[in-house]
């Protein structure tokens, strides 16, 4: 993880609405599991999955860039694997405003889309799943 604690856990305080890319409708899905478990923590759930129209009881988008035209994301959480995880993470960086920070969930690795990010100056987090860290900043009483 290349985000400190302490700012991780300012960002996660800040953030309101999470866009979370590949999320399935299927419930044993860690991305549908991982969506409800935010959701349950208070924060709005953006889908960003094109072959559904609404998952867990938010509309879906079809990318990143229709679900900023409705809303400023704040943070994006990503499921998809790590070829692709590239051209998703350019895409945020290319929203208007930045994201606070771009998440890349257990597995998903791409150093370059670090480096992307790192030179738009957005935090970043990769090969970790944000429900876990929540929990144990939560466990911490540090949300």
């Amino acid at each position: 993880m290349t985000v400190p604690p302490e700012e991780l856990r300012a960002l996660l305080e800040r953030a309101r609405t999470i866009a979370v890319v590949g999320l399935s409708p299927k419930p044993s899905r860690p991305s549908n599991s991982v969506a409800r478990y935010l959701q349950q923590a208070g924060y709005r759930i953006v889908p960003v999955n094109p072959g559904h129209e609404t998952i867990l009881g938010e509309r879906s988008y079809p990318t990143l860039a229709a679900a900023a035209q409705d809303q400023t994301i704040d943070m994006v959480d990503v499921f998809r694997r790590s070829e692709l995880a590239g051209a998703v993470v350019d895409e945020a960086l290319a929203l208007r405003p930045l994201p606070q920070l771009i998440w890349l969930q257990l597995g998903v690795i791409d150093d370059a889309a670090q480096s992307r990010a790192a030179g738009a100056g957005v935090p970043f987090v990769m090969d970790r799943c944000l429900a876990i860290e929540h929990r144990h900043l939560e466990r911490e009483g540090e949300l």
